[in-house]
């Protein structure tokens, strides 16, 4: 049993009235291949029956510590019956993506029970041309980017057959400590988190020029560079650009409510368009969200005269770790080139900007947002947090919104004998990352692609999927025809 980090427990503390904070997928899914031609909820809660062990963050419960004084632990659930977060719903006629969307829209609006291991699943039957749906949801404190896709692994075959696991061996109990350890070590902690915030602020003054809003304070490139001089960094890092976030509609306090849009490019298409223009995929999913909102934003009227700001989410987790539970990720601030007109131009900015912040970012891998969450003493930032993000949301942005490209398997992959035909994935919204959210997925020769919204920011959702489409048809014109593979090649020059 561990306690939980501070960024961990952020995520706990970020949650309100009107914030939920898990992340969540969509798969759709093929039943014909599946006993009897369809997916049922008991063959769900066998499979994971079966196959709970190797997902560990769906076994942990929280253990709160008392008064709030410290952040809470984790530990086992051992009474967990999965039957009680495994549900089932079925669509009314004629079960289109639109009904499908506003389900799943309102289940991500529902927060998790924080008594029990935080995670549940929807089973989605009545999907035209015969599929079903998984909605599947984890709370962000206990998975983050990859320890998320290993929690999905687990349940995933590569054949209709489902593959055999090996049982878990055999483990001692976890034990819970007793309300008095519990309070022994929140009172240390409290008696030494003066010392240990000074250290991270210390820290987060070296990356002052890559923090959104630290950046515009005069002086803060010139601190941050000195810093690191006296630190001892060696190598001289990319000068960052300006990082102030412009007012947009989607900007500012958020309801309670969502809206969900989803839809798949050939990942084929996003590769040629890279290729050609000298650019990584990544690079292009950029400018494909750039394109989008700068669309959105001037059909409503909005387009500010300067780049949104978007926060790209990293995972650090070390592949070969042990550890599956928590977060270990950062996070690259990144202008987008919503204010460049050309198609082009606008791809090669934004593949410029994003070369620049990978390589600051690989000379000094960005800690602030954990050393940030670390400031505050447990109990208060417990209490003021969700005050903090919609003050900030009103006061100073500090970013437009998150954006997240997962890389994913480039093969098939079945749950309980059906084929997973796209898996769309669902993010976090809070006031202090905008009322947008968009997450893709690149899975089996697709890039899937979940936007989330808030209504009250941004209730035409389904315009911005499209405006995500109409910029890759863009891109894909300008990359020229499609090669016809079974053309002759022209002959090549022989020296003479």
């Amino acid at each position: 049993m561990r306690q939980l980090t501070a960024l961990d427990a952020q995520f706990l503390h970020a949650e309100s009235a009107t914030t939920t904070a898990h992340v969540a997928g969509v798969a759709i899914l093929d039943p014909a291949g599946a006993p009897a031609g369809v997916v049922t909820r008991q063959a769900l809660i066998e499979l994971l029956r079966g196959r709970l062990h190797l997902a560990p963050a769906l076994s942990m419960r929280l253990a709160g510590v008392p008064f709030g004084l410290d952040h809470p632990y984790w530990t086992e659930a051992t009474d967990l019956d999965v039957a009680d977060h495994v549900h089932e719903v079925t669509l009314p006629l004629p079960g289109d993506e639109a009904q499908l969307a506003e389900e799943i829209a309102r289940l991500h609006e529902r927060r998790l029970d924080r008594s029990r291991p935080l995670w549940e699943m929807h089973l989605i039957q009545g999907l035209t041309g015969g599929r079903a749906a998984l909605y599947a949801k984890v709370h962000h404190c206990a998975i983050d980017g990859v320890s998320g896709a290993d929690a999905l692994a687990a349940l995933l075959d590569l054949t209709p057959e489902p593959r055999a696991v090996r049982p878990p061996a055999s483990a001692p109990a976890t034990t819970v400590p007793g309300p008095a350890t519990m309070l022994a070590a929140a009172v240390t902690r409290s008696v030494t988190h003066p010392a240990r915030a000074l250290r991270s602020l210390a820290r987060m003054v070296a990356d002052l020029d890559a923090i959104p809003v630290a950046a515009a304070l005069p002086g803060a490139r010139t601190v941050a560079a000195a810093t690191r001089m006296i630190r001892g960094d060696s190598g001289e890092l990319p000068e960052m650009p300006s990082l102030s976030a412009p007012r947009t509609p989607f900007n500012g306090p958020i309801s309670a409510g969502r809206r969900f849009s989803y839809g798949s490019i050939p990942l084929a298409d996003v590769k040629r368009v890279a290729t050609t223009f000298g650019m990584s995929v990544n690079d292009v999913v950029m400018t494909l969200c750039a394109s989008a909102l700068r669309a959105w934003l001037r059909e409503h009227g909005a387009l500010p005269d300067q780049p949104l700001i978007a926060a790209v989410p990293v995972a650090v987790r070390a592949s070969d770790t042990q550890d599956r539970v928590g977060n270990r990720l950062s996070v690259m601030v990144a202008p987008m080139p919503t204010d460049v007109d050309d198609p082009l131009d606008r791809l090669r900015t934004m593949g410029q900007t994003m070369r620049t912040a990978k390589r600051r970012f690989a000379g000094a891998p960005a800690t602030w947002l954990s050393e940030l969450s670390s400031v505050l003493p447990a109990a208060v930032a417990a209490l003021a947090t969700p005050a903090l993000f919609r003050l900030a949301s009103i006061v100073l942005p500090p970013i437009n919104l998150i954006i997240s490209n997962v890389p994913g398997p480039q093969l098939p992959l079945y749950l309980c004998g059906a084929r997973v035909l796209a898996y769309y994935p669902m993010s976090v919204l809070t006031d202090v990352s905008g009322g947008v959210n968009i997450t893709c997925f690149s899975y089996d020769g697709s890039l899937n692609f979940g936007v989330l919204t808030c209504p009250g920011r941004m209730e035409d959702v389904w315009r911005l999927m499209g405006h995500l489409q109409e910029a890759m048809d863009e891109l894909t014109a300008s990359a020229g025809p499609v090669p016809d593979p079974q053309a002759p090649r022209p002959a090549e020059m022989v020296p003479a």
